[in-house]
């Protein structure tokens, strides 16, 4: 078993399709724990919707490359549509960390290409595990958090684990840097 970590994002109908997406998740994965979900705004393309992000950290039998077909088999029951760069979506699914895993394919770069740039990633990274090393820069979520832009990032009261509802997986508390 692996542990992963896969970010949620969504910016249509976000509340929704981020509850249907983590139980979805549960039924694939094993999940061990999820943060809380923040308000963010947009990355890349800014003339939309704020988006909501989390992240699950996870444990799964299945491989990197299955594991992707899965999320993005999960994205498609959502309504996905890949029209835009970083545009509007109903629910994204990204695999962050997969163990220590280091990977470069066409479809799949791990960790996350663009992890240490976006706060709306390394926020709920770090209320997860703080001390989690990325293992290619060697610096910890923390490090990489307090090095990145903050502007905007804002708690919700949005709970993707009600209690009894994750398999006995926990709804992580806000990191405090």
């Amino acid at each position: 078993m692996a542990t992963v970590y896969i970010g949620l994002g969504s910016n249509i109908a976000p509340e929704r399709n981020l509850v249907a997406a983590m139980e979805a998740l549960r039924m694939a994965l094993r999940p061990i724990a999820v943060s809380p979900v923040y308000r963010t705004p947009p990355w890349g393309v800014t003339d939309q919707a704020d988006f909501l992000n989390a992240v699950l950290e996870a444990e799964t039998a299945l491989q990197p490359l299955p594991l992707l077909d899965t999320l993005q088999a999960i994205e498609a029951s959502l309504a996905r549509q890949r029209t835009r760069r970083w545009g509007p979506r109903s629910i994204d699914l990204d695999i962050l960390l997969y163990g220590d895993l280091l990977l470069e394919s066409e479809r799949l770069t791990l960790p996350h290409a663009r992890l240490h740039e976006r706060g709306f990633i390394l926020k709920p990274l770090c209320d997860l595990n703080p001390g989690l090393l990325h293992p290619v820069l060697r610096k910890d979520m923390a490090q990489l958090w307090a090095e990145t832009d903050q502007t905007g990032i804002i708690v919700t009261e949005l709970d993707l684990c009600p209690e009894g509802m994750c398999g006995g997986a926990k709804t992580a508390l806000p990191y405090v840097n």
